[in-house]
């Protein structure tokens, strides 16, 4: 690793990161790209791992040539890609470079402290999925739905034979078709919103007229292996003693509250869940930057035409800037790249940003569209039994928090925090958080802006080795 200070370091190596750091690389700065992964792509581009000696990984991607482009280029190492990195924190002093730590290693005394400086810092961080808790959702077999994409896509293996898919969002549609591909049997995909609020915003459908191209494929694909979509459904209840033996499917109003009786059970043994997904800006917010309330109700990084978040010298693409898919993401990698070329060569802005910025606008008035449509409504809350447990690693129940909310005061997710230890747990509220900031907010969308010094969990031990230099 370079003593140097680079002109570039980029976080993440999904999308928006890969294509950051290639195009920043392109024209001539010294790139660093962090990733904890041992390969690029991040989620959506996400691969078998070189041990399985898979013969055909595009078969379960979409756009697998312009990722394949992106990664011959990540190659030839005019980037340093830096792979196993955990970054946990970033700092700066005054004028001084970036200074971006990270841990290496697996895990446990392994890990070792590293630090990566450089004079700018692109963010890429992506996103973790929601989840809203019903009963029964921590038995065997109930699996997000982007770790099912993960089980396709890296380990070439299926949660069950028979699976419902669950939730709300395009990702469902994604994922439902990558299953029957794989010869899954899925009997049905039960979407709690309705698919007819993309009509209230016509210009975003027209201008962007490749994702309703999208959709008719995945359509096509549920058809021909006779998989039937549910809209304004939920699976309210999970069946089961060792492992998930079947799911209840109730019919939903438009708040999301269940019709009684509509349920119907469905035999299945697996699972695969979620509604929608967060940005992942711990970093960022941990440094000050400013965000936005996205229409679903998450927190986004708050951008200016040029990727700039609201502290100088960090950038920020994809993801991290409000939910809008792989394409709008490397967009913005690419904007940003470009963008800190111009700042730091102090070059004229290429015509090449006025087309980038565009078509970022045009694939984040769809991203927005998408988010209103897959809101959560607030009687999603009715789903939840009193002994449901909303946070998994601390076992904390929906009674207690609902405790905590009418008789004890509190008033936020971090309130319910104090007095139930909700989201005090190994994931740190990546899996109940968005629940829990719900339930305290009273079943609406809402999210907890909370600041943490550390992005990851670290080692005591690799504190105690921190000094000056690294």
């Amino acid at each position: 690793m370079s003593a140097e200070p680079y002109d570039l370091a980029v976080i993440g190596a999904g999308s928006a990161g890969l294509a950051g750091a290639v195009h920043a690389a392109r024209r001539g700065l010294r790139v660093a790209l962090l990733d904890d992964a041992a390969q690029a792509g991040g989620q959506f581009f996400r691969h078998p791992a070189p041990a399985l000696k898979a013969t055909r990984p595009q078969a379960l991607h979409h756009h697998w040539s312009a990722f394949r482009k992106l990664r011959t280029e990540l190659a030839a190492g005019a980037v340093d890609h830096l792979t196993g990195h955990h970054v946990w924190t970033v700092t700066r002093e005054g004028d001084q470079p970036w200074a971006v730590r990270a841990l290496t290693g697996a895990d446990g005394d392994e890990q070792q402290p590293v630090c990566v400086r450089a004079h700018a810092l692109l963010l890429a961080t992506g996103a973790y999925e929601r989840q809203l808790p019903f009963p029964g959702w921590t038995l065997p077999g109930v699996v997000s739905a982007g770790g099912v994409q993960a089980m396709l896509k890296s380990g070439l293996v299926l949660p069950g034979r028979r699976i419902v898919v669950a939730g709300s969002g395009p990702l469902l549609l994604a994922v439902a078709s990558s299953l029957a591909t794989a010869g899954a049997d899925v009997p049905l995909v039960a979407e709690a919103a309705g698919y007819l609020g993309y009509a209230r915003h016509p210009r975003a459908l027209a201008a962007n007229p490749g994702k309703a191209l999208e959709a008719a494929s995945h359509g096509r694909v549920l058809a021909r292996h006779r998989v039937r979509l549910s809209t304004r459904s939920a699976v309210t209840e999970v069946h089961g003693t060792d492992r998930v033996e079947a799911v209840t499917v109730q019919r939903l109003d438009r708040d999301w509250r269940p019709l009684p009786g509509t349920g119907r059970r469905i035999d299945c043994d697996a699972l695969a869940t979620g509604h929608g997904l967060v940005p992942r800006i711990e970093l960022a917010t941990s440094l000050g930057c400013a965000t936005r309330r996205a229409p679903d109700g998450t927190l986004a990084l708050m951008l200016d035409d040029r990727q700039r978040t609201s502290v100088p010298g960090l950038w920020a693409a994809g993801e991290t800037g409000g939910i809008g898919g792989w394409q709008l993401a490397a967009v913005e990698g690419e904007l940003a790249a470009l963008a800190i070329v111009h700042q730091l060569r102090e070059r004229a802005a290429p015509a090449r940003l006025r087309d980038l910025r565009r078509r970022r606008d045009r694939m984040r008035s769809f991203a927005d569209a998408m988010s209103a449509t897959h809101c959560p409504g607030p009687g999603w809350q009715h789903w939840l039994a009193e002994d449901t447990e909303v946070c998994r690693c601390e076992e904390v129940t929906a009674g207690s928090i609902r405790e905590a909310v009418a008789e004890l005061g509190a008033r936020d997710a971090r309130s319910v925090k104090l007095l139930t230890r909700a989201g005090m747990g190994w994931c740190q509220g990546r899996m109940c958080g968005p629940a829990v900031a719900c339930l305290a907010a009273g079943g609406g969308p809402a999210a907890s802006e909370e600041r943490r010094p550390f992005a990851a969990p670290v080692p005591l031990g690799a504190l105690a080795a921190l000094d000056d230099t690294n």
